[in-house]
């Protein structure tokens, strides 16, 4: 028991290992510095994504980079590699303290990832120590994206409105992770930082930070997936019984009907043929009446009657051979 117990507390007091981070700033030589002095810098670039990629690597912020400043290598899927870059801080007034940032940005497989370092130029007369520097506005925003079942989400679009009002705009990398860096031009002011996080197919998520000057405010968010309505599938028979009621309530009505060309050629016919009938049994009934009245005034005419011989007839009579007469 023992021994399980301390193997437990070993196992949960380990730190649990972070994915990498696609920039990540290593060295700086030095935070605080004079003007025109050199200042190098050390980072690394991973491509987290599951194929080869080409990066581009831009290194700006305040201070002038001079070697190392833009580069682009092709790395494998979940490889590193490390870039050196030389930078010159610019002037600073006599007495006065300026923080300005080291800013890392790398576009990798469509995304835009930052890291970056404070670093303190002091004018003329103006004190190195650590209680002397500004009260700079934040030095960043970054944070990951996950669903409600711990994964990344990546194509996240995320909006950070600092106190001050300002907006910034950066979307979520293949690891879920985003981050957004003060400028020169452009400062987060410290306070409270609102972050909204929105991407189709999930529920906007919104959360709120406090910033400190010269640190790095990390948020983190979790999106909720938006149910969709399940479909409810159905028999054919289901599915066709509209059909076949709406067919049934269609032919009761408003049954067919025929082209009235077609009505009227057909009609038209039928009382052609049924008139030459009627007319041929009439022509044929006549006809017929007035042979019998004929025949009946023949029947009862003597003149019509045929004459019957006297005596014998032809075909009773001897064969007569008539002599010829003799002259007087």
């Amino acid at each position: 028991m023992i021994t399980l117990t301390a193997g437990t507390l070993a196992v949960s007091a380990a730190p649990a290992t972070a994915a990498p981070e696609t920039v990540r700033i290593l060295s700086v030589s030095a935070e605080n510095v004079k003007p025109n002095e050199t200042v190098r810098v050390q980072y690394r670039v991973t491509n987290t994504g599951k194929r080869a990629e080409t990066a581009i690597v831009v290194v700006g912020g305040g201070l002038q980079c001079t070697s190392g400043c833009r580069v682009e290598p092709k790395l494998g899927p979940g490889r590193s590699q490390t870039f050196d870059t030389t930078l010159v801080a610019p002037s600073a007034r006599p007495g006065e303290t300026t923080g300005l940032n080291i800013s890392i940005g790398v576009r990798l497989a469509g995304q835009n990832s930052y890291d970056h370092k404070m670093v303190y130029v002091h004018g003329p007369g103006a004190s190195p120590s650590s209680a002397d520097k500004p009260a700079a506005g934040v030095s960043g925003v970054s944070g990951r994206v996950r669903d409600a079942a711990g994964k990344a989400v990546s194509g996240v679009d995320l909006t950070i409105q600092d106190s001050a009002g300002h907006e910034y705009r950066t979307t979520s990398n293949p690891s879920g992770q985003f981050s957004v860096t003060s400028s020169a031009g452009k400062t987060i002011a410290a306070g409270t930082i609102t972050v909204r996080a929105a991407k189709d197919g999930y529920r906007t998520a919104r959360t709120t930070v406090r910033g400190s000057a010269g640190d790095v405010a990390t948020v983190r968010l979790t999106l909720s997936a938006v149910a969709t309505p399940a479909k409810t599938s159905t028999s054919p028979s289901a599915e066709e019984s509209p059909l076949a009621a709406a067919g049934d309530v269609t032919s009761e009505a408003a049954p067919p009907t025929l082209k009235a060309v077609s009505d009227e050629g057909s009609s038209s016919s039928l009382f052609f043929l049924l008139g030459g009938l009627l007319f041929a049994a009439g022509l044929g009934a006549l006809a017929l009446v007035v042979m019998r009245r004929r025949n009946a005034r023949e029947a009862d005419d003597p003149s019509t009657q045929p004459l019957a011989p006297t005596g014998g007839g032809m075909a009773d009579a001897p064969t007569v051979v008539l002599r010829p007469l003799k002259p007087l």
